[in-house]
């Protein structure tokens, strides 16, 4: 025979790849199984096996010295004349593998195990296809192998223990779903009383600013919760000291108060407390619990509540801290909600408002048209935060700033390597709205295909990641915008006829700033509050020929040019009026008049109309008010009235 020992580190085969991923599918699963089965013996029986298997050997044991060699397990069968001890004596010597071949074509392996084990354990290995290149492998095997054993020796020697702890990780586990403080407070405190066999338990929150405690439950007591001195008793001085404090004989000891006891009729025989603390290791309450079962309570006992105390402080704060961030994300949604209204009350925005309002309740697809800032994602908005998903998220997408290509993966998200600079992936649009509202801004500007793909998603109600394969299930309210005529779209066949009737279940069709003059104050004034507030001065009020001036502007921008003005007199204004001067630079009535001046039109007749409908435009402005309306256009009010006469407006005086 022939013996040869190497280095597992220096060889170079446990680097390949297909060698490296055999050392980790062992490791792993000798780790699990350890963890997993009862004991040492039904360990080796299980994985022996897959060690050969892996291994491609015949024969497989694991052979132990105490002080004479023996099989301790084995699996397989081999055709040895005798087997070679020596080779693991020398194994066991160096601390090292070594690999003979013997003449009739078999190869033997001894892999010393890892030192953990108490006894002095090799694992042979024989088979026909052994190679002395197997030893790396072989060697990284029996270290964890050898690791495991150990484990499950020690899992036989303390199976209480072990169950124990695994009861305090289950334990720990049923925390994380709570969402509430109280009731999870009452889940801590009964799970607490069953994995330690004992009555009673009590977790005390230090109100350290108050200097008190506040015990939750406090079984007995009214209301379940009890504050006491945070520097009084037991629990005072474990909270103080941050130390366990066991008592057996409470009724003498002069730290325990008797009062509690002597008002709900209780009789606490024995006491083990010890302190919470949170990540950054600083006390934060106390966990207590009274009169075990049977007997007193021990050090295991103090281990156990000692684990649950850690497990239940992370949980605690993890829980306070949902409790703060609900209660944040439900006052930015309150303030959301407030903030999103829609100012006016002409006719047409009184109509708008009731008609939001049933809206908002239904989950019916809602198409907003409108000129360019007439407030369409207002109007979406409004749908969303007066509903009952408010509470989830509003997601707005501008379908005109995106190719279609782009649109694809912004709505529907993409896998990692769908494309070029696909580096992870991402969700989409439809997947960050998940029980919300998907706001397509802009839809007319979309691609015949993102429509053709838009359209199976709102009939199927699922979407497929760029370069996916499953498909992914979707509770999103769709709401679509667009300024552009969708039915003249829809006759020239640059918009699907079967999108258009699916995204307008229900229409809102929403009035220029112009054709709503009555309330171009009201707004002019809401935004000065809102942006006086933003730029940390006093409401600024508008004077009246500042009011006049605003008037007298066409808002070719609508609502959203209004806006944009009014911010910059709030932050630019040096005065505490708006005066006519601080709004020089809007320009004078707009001459989108909307007449008919067709080129079989005369100058006479083209002049005429002009100002007949200037003339309208300036009294509509200004309520019909008749004076104000002639001071607008640098009139007295008797020449105003001969021009609409001599215009033949006759029935506008009447009107009047």
């Amino acid at each position: 025979m022939s013996t040869v020992w190497t280095s597992w580190i220096e060889s170079p085969w446990l680097s390949r790849t297909e060698a490296f991923g055999t050392v980790v599918r062992l490791c792993d699963r000798l780790l699990r199984s350890s963890l997993s089965n009862p004991g040492l013996s039904s360990f080796l029986q299980n994985e022996l096996p897959e060690i050969a298997t892996e291994l491609s050997v015949q024969w497989a044991a694991i052979v132990q010295k105490s002080p004479q060699w023996e099989i301790v397990s084995e699996c397989g069968r081999h055709a040895l004349t005798d087997i070679p001890y020596r080779l693991f004596e020398e194994a066991l010597d160096r601390n090292a593998s070594f690999f003979t071949e013997t003449s009739d074509g078999w190869s033997i392996a001894a892999v010393p195990l890892d030192s953990h084990v108490e006894k002095q354990d090799v694992l042979a290995l024989a088979g026909r296809r052994l190679t002395g290149d197997m030893l790396p492998i072989s060697m990284a095997v029996g270290r964890a192998l050898g690791y495991c054993i150990a484990m499950s020796k020690q899992i036989e020697r303390d199976a209480f223990r072990i169950d124990r702890l695994r009861g305090t990780l289950h334990i720990a586990s049923s925390f994380a779903g709570a969402k509430e403080t109280q009731p999870l407070l009452d889940l801590i405190a009964d799970e607490a009383t069953r994995l330690l066999s004992c009555d009673r338990a009590s977790i005390f929150i230090w109100d350290k600013p108050n200097h008190q405690v506040i015990a939750c439950p406090a079984l007995g007591v009214e209301g379940r919760t009890l504050k006491l001195p945070d520097d009084a008793g037991i629990v005072g001085e474990v909270i103080q000291r941050g130390m366990t404090i066991q008592v057996d004989e409470p009724y003498e000891d002069p730290r325990f108060n008797k009062d509690v006891d002597k008002k709900s009729g209780y009789t606490t025989r024995n006491i083990l407390s010890v302190p919470m603390r949170d990540g950054d290791g600083e006390v934060i309450g106390a966990f207590q619990v009274l009169n075990k079962n049977k007997g007193c309570f021990n050090e295991d006992d103090e281990e156990a509540l000692s684990e649950l105390g850690i497990q239940a402080a992370v949980a605690l704060q993890n829980t306070r801290e949902r409790e703060e961030l609900l209660r944040s994300h439900q006052q930015l949604t309150e303030q959301v909600a407030r903030g999103v209204k829609l100012i006016g009350e002409s006719p047409a925005i009184v109509a708008l408002r009731e008609t939001v309002k049933r809206l908002a309740v239904t989950d019916l697809p809602v198409l907003i048209l409108g000129e360019s800032g007439t407030g369409k994602e207002v109007v979406s908005q409004a749908l969303h935060y007066h509903g009952p998903r408010a509470e989830k998220p509003f997601v707005a997408v501008n379908c005109a700033a995106l190719t279609e290509t782009l649109l694809e993966s912004e709505l529907f998200g993409h896998e990692k390597g769908a494309f070029t600079d696909a580096h992870e992936a991402r969700p989409g649009k439809f997947e960050l709205a998940e029980g919300g509202t998907l706001f397509l801004d802009e839809v007319g500007d979309m691609s015949l295909g993102g429509q053709a793909k838009m359209l199976r998603v709102l009939e199927q109600k699922v979407i497929m990641r760029v370069g996916g394969s499953q498909t992914i299930p979707i509770d999103v309210r769709v709401i679509a915008a667009t300024n552009a005529n969708l039915a003249e779209s829809v006759r020239e066949k640059k918009f699907r006829e079967d999108l258009y009737y699916r995204l307008s279940v229900v229409t809102l069709d929403l009035p220029s700033l112009r054709e709503r003059p009555e309330d171009i104050l009201p707004l002019a004034d809401h935004f000065l509050k809102q942006f006086s507030v933003q730029a940390r001065r006093s409401t600024l009020k508008l004077s009246g020929d500042a009011r006049r001036r605003i008037q007298a502007h066409g808002w070719p921008g609508n609502v959203r040019e209004l806006r944009n003005l009014m911010e910059r007199v709030a932050f630019l204004s040096s005065g505490e009026q708006v005066e006519a001067d601080d709004l020089a630079f809007i320009l004078s009535p707009d001459s989108d008049s909307g007449l008919d001046l067709s080129s079989d039109v005369g100058l006479g007749e083209a002049t005429k109309r002009f100002q007949q409908q200037f003339i309208r435009r300036s009294i509509k402005r200004v309520n019909g008010n008749m004076s104000e309306a002639a001071k607008l256009l640098g009139l007295h009010r008797s020449n105003l009235y001969r021009k609409m006469g001599q215009l033949g407006m006759q029935e506008d005086r009447e009107d009047e």
